[in-house]
């Protein structure tokens, strides 16, 4: 690839698509974003299309898309012409996954109101908030909250 064109630093890049250079590089390193063009220094030196790709990247991944599917709606967004129903299936799989996640959010949320509006504010040793915590039975909502650690 020619220098042509290829004048962005890599803080510069960063900078635009309001990420660090580490990142920059990691995003290098998995290959979802294409290798830069080094300078006779050893300089990365990225253009214009590299800041479009990056950006489309950070935004997907503010929408918790997974890398996995970043990477598959970068193939495709390479792709004008190709039909725009493989990345309407993956948006509406991460779709469901959110939905079945907020569903589990709004228990957990339900279920930890329950337990501070219970607390009458004494000891520990007759905390309901202890009490509920340790014995998973006594939670209203027992199954459907599932739990913080299973929300990723």
């Amino acid at each position: 690839m020619s220098m042509m064109g290829q004048s962005i630093s890599i803080g510069e890049l960063a900078r635009r698509a309001d990420c660090k250079p580490e990142t920059v590089r990691y995003y290098e390193r998995i290959g979802l974003l294409r290798d830069a063009t080094r300078t006779g220094g050893g300089q990365r030196r990225y253009g214009e299309d590299a800041v479009r790709r990056l950006t489309f990247i950070r935004h997907a991944r503010d929408f918790g898309f997974s890398v996995e599917s970043v990477r598959e709606l970068l193939a495709m967004s390479d792709q004008p012409d190709m039909s725009c129903q493989e990345v309407d299936a993956i948006a509406t799989h991460h779709l469901k996954k959110v939905e079945s996640r907020l569903r589990r959010l709004s228990a957990l949320r339900e279920e930890l109101q329950r337990m501070v509006t219970q607390c009458a504010g004494g000891k520990v040793e007759s905390c309901r908030i202890i009490e509920v915590i340790s014995d998973h039975q006594l939670c209203v909502t027992e199954n459907s909250h599932g739990g913080a650690h299973d929300l990723g």
